[in-house]
């Protein structure tokens, strides 16, 4: 995979999980990395991470769910880096477990907050500094629930189906800007998040969702991770809209 050396972009949740593991490798194959995270301290031991294996990367800190943190914290980077090349909007949050009509409005209001304006949040941003570029390429992570149902995850599934809509309608309307934009549809990852969610479901759940997995395992972050970084590299330089299933077959 090539095409990183001199360019500069962000992962948005890199703190952790599939973003530091898309961080990490983005630096490896010679980008600036600025690392954004709510968490700033788990944002700060990502950049300690790259720096030891003797990349570059910035720590920011950043609230995707309000717009004028959203707008600092791309202009950070940009004042940083001196411009953005490729994007991985990988933050979000969880929520399952609950039936649509015992839901309260102040958890739905939650979920789609982070995760759908989230995620219009950071493209609102990136988008300009990319076109600005001369081109760019944006992956937004959704979820093998922005494809199909979850049962027991109502506010989930919507964000993420949202997810995936949003990437479409960018990639139609700013292809002519040589701006790609795809959505990452990962299943079940082993992170911190996936902890929560095997927390609350219970014993045998990590079994269970092996066992209806093709691949007969759970991904790893790093896996999820390398598509990330294959989507904004020149290597998909023909694909953008599209909704990429990273989940061990089980679409299939």
């Amino acid at each position: 995979m090539s095409g990183y050396a001199g360019k500069a972009g962000l992962v948005t949740g890199a703190g952790s999980g599939i973003g530091r593991a898309a961080a990490l490798e983005f630096a490896r194959r010679g980008a600036a990395v600025a690392v954004l995270d709510l968490d700033e301290d788990s944002a700060r031991r990502t950049v300690e991470l790259i720096a030891a294996e003797g990349g570059r990367a910035e720590a920011v800190a950043v609230d995707i769910g309000d717009e004028q943190s959203v707008r600092r914290a791309v202009d950070q980077v940009v004042a940083a880096f001196g411009g953005l090349d490729f994007a991985v909007n990988n933050a979000g949050i969880a929520s399952h477990h609950q039936v649509l009509t015992e839901m309260s409005v102040q958890e739905w209001e939650r979920v789609l907050r982070v995760n759908v304006i989230g995620t219009w949040l950071c493209m609102k941003y990136e988008l300009p500094a990319m076109r600005r570029r001369g081109g760019g390429s944006i992956v937004n992570v959704a979820s093998n629930g922005g494809l199909y149902a979850i049962p027991g995850a109502p506010a989930y599934v919507a964000g993420k189906h949202g997810i995936v809509g949003l990437s479409k309608v960018a990639a139609v309307d700013y292809g002519p800007d040589d701006i790609r934009v795809n959505a990452l549809c990962p299943a079940l990852t082993k992170t911190a998040m996936f902890d929560g969610v095997v927390a609350s479901a219970g014993a045998g759940m990590v079994e269970r969702q092996a066992a209806v997995t093709p691949l007969r395992r759970l991904a790893e972050a790093e896996e999820v991770a390398a598509a990330a970084v294959w989507l904004c590299s020149p290597d998909a330089s023909y694909v953008t809209g599209t909704a990429m299933s990273v989940d061990g077959g089980r679409r299939a």
